[in-house]
């Protein structure tokens, strides 16, 4: 089986350049060993005018079957003895080609080039030809999975056999893609859905295949059409790890929902306003009516749940009464622009000691988040699924506990005020649901009852007599007097915190 990446020259940038972004040089032929049998890398033609690299998959059929025993992987339909070692893994493109991409090109797929730099992020025309490819679903399937993601698709059915066309069409295609993109993007397009069309592996799926999953579909996946069929078949249809890693992506989401489309919404009313001075954006207003909570409940140690690209925990940060800030998000891409927004590796150690991101999910329980003396949920729930929410409810109220809890959500009477937002329709693509102030209380004070907390609201951006304010906002109180406790637990997650730093030095 084999594949070819072909690319032409631009403007200061020769074809060639397909050898540094591979890390292979043009002119050798290399191999290299897989598990399963060998890889070679080759040019068919390397000229400034057009280049094209081509990885060759020499399959041992035999030890295909002996290492996949036992694994859980088909290894080919092994539907009879003979067919173990009689089928079409040694020809066409399956989940064998898809972790040879990922051993042989492992430093192009993390968009790194150490001679190049610049390289790696610069999108370039590309053509990806797989001249035989398993699709389960037919070219009507690889085109809904590739041609969201940019490219242009061309997957001709290969005939059974063409001396006998009354046969008809074969499960497999001719697949050509062709665009403008990244070539790490691209190789990750490939390691996702090469496997997806065949829907089958060759090992057993196991869960730190949610991880691979993730961080390979990471800022294309989170909104494709078809995100459920994708992690379905790429995790072996195993519905645990398909829910896990669906969870996980929904969230994600929140990331790109963040304040940047509230924000985006807002001036966009705001220009429609005929008030002689700009009003403030209501994402700002919805931080400083935070801030003004967290100020008045004293809290020294605060958590942002959710915090998406960073911009409370910057404001946060501010404000010297805050000592220490946490922000959470399931997004690695997300912590990633939160990091170069605060200038995370320019800071002092001083500075460093007080700020801390981390990746995690408000599906589960994480004692990460416990012991801080109050946490923000800024925009979040009406991101996660209805039956979700009791999940992310016990995580944050019930076993992180912080004294305070300041929780915003869109109010939905208020949208008919926007003009810009068509009727029927919710602020963010990615909502699960927008709640009207009656049902936001009746929410907030279910959870409050449930796990021990008393709550107040507040209005948040201009209060119409009508139908309220664009954004609700609800301050949860931990009752009665618990700091003896708190303080016992907030020590036992401090030594609790100072071992696992222990234990990370000594490993």
């Amino acid at each position: 089986m084999f594949l070819t990446i072909s690319t032409t020259g631009t403007t200061g940038s020769p074809a060639t350049d397909l050898g540094f972004l591979l890390h292979k040089h043009p002119g050798k032929a290399q191999r290299f060993s897989t598990s399963h049998g060998t890889a070679h890398v080759l040019y068919p033609e390397a000229t400034a005018e057009r280049c094209t690299a081509a990885l060759l998959l020499e399959i041992d059929p035999v030890a295909l079957v002996r290492r996949s025993k036992g694994k859980g992987g088909r290894g080919g339909a092994p539907d009879s003895a003979l067919a173990q070692y009689v089928n079409d893994r040694p020809y066409a493109a399956s989940s064998l080609l898809a972790v040879a991409l990922s051993s042989v090109f492992s430093t192009a797929l993390k968009g790194r080039c150490a001679a190049r730099p610049e390289l790696p992020g610069t999108a370039r025309p590309l053509r990806i030809e797989v001249p035989v490819l398993p699709a389960r679903g037919g070219a009507a399937l690889v085109e809904r999975l590739f041609a969201p993601l940019g490219w242009t698709v061309s997957a001709e059915p290969v005939a059974l056999d063409e001396r006998f066309p009354q046969w008809g069409d074969s499960r497999y295609v001719r697949l050509v893609l062709e665009g403008e993109q990244r070539l790490a993007d691209a190789l990750r397009h490939l390691y996702v859905l090469l496997p997806v069309l065949d829907d089958s592996k060759h090992y057993w799926v196991a869960p730190d295949e949610v991880e691979k999953l993730l961080s390979s579909g990471e800022g294309w996946l989170e909104d494709h059409p078809e995100q459920r069929l994708i992690a379905g078949r790429y995790l072996g249809r195993r519905w645990s790890l398909t829910r896990d890693a669906l969870e996980r992506l929904a969230l994600a989401r929140l990331a790109e929902a963040d304040d940047s489309e509230a924000e985006e919404l807002d001036n966009a009313v705001d220009e429609e306003t005929d008030t002689e001075e700009r009003p403030t954006p209501l994402a700002v207003q919805r931080r400083e009516a935070i801030l003004g909570a967290l100020r008045a409940s004293g809290a020294a140690r605060v958590l942002d749940l959710g915090c998406g690209q960073g911009q409370l925990v910057g404001e946060l940060l501010k404000d010297p009464r805050f000592t220490e800030v946490a922000g959470m998000d399931v997004s690695a891409r997300a912590l990633a622009i939160a990091a170069r927004r605060l200038r995370l590796d320019r800071i002092t150690e001083r500075q460093a000691a007080r700020v801390a991101l981390f990746q995690g999910s408000l599906a589960y329980t994480d004692r990460r988040l416990a012991g801080y003396d109050a946490a923000v949920l800024s925009e979040v729930i009406e991101h996660v699924d209805l039956p979700r929410l009791p999940a992310l409810e016990h995580a944050v109220f019930g076993a992180a506990r912080p004294a305070t809890v300041v929780v915003t959500t869109p109010n939905v009477e208020y949208n008919v005020r926007w003009e810009t937002l068509p009727a029927g329709h919710v602020r963010h693509a990615d909502h699960r649901f927008e709640w009207s102030r009656e049902e936001f209380r009746a929410w907030a004070s279910g959870v409050a009852q449930r796990y021990g907390y008393e709550v107040a609201y507040e209005a948040v951006g201009p209060d119409d007599p009508e139908v309220g304010p664009p954004t609700q906002m609800a301050v949860f109180t931990r009752a009665g007097n618990e700091k003896n406790d708190t303080d016992t637990e907030n020590n036992k997650n401090n030594k609790s915190r100072k071992d696992d730093k222990k234990q990370e030095k000594a490993a």
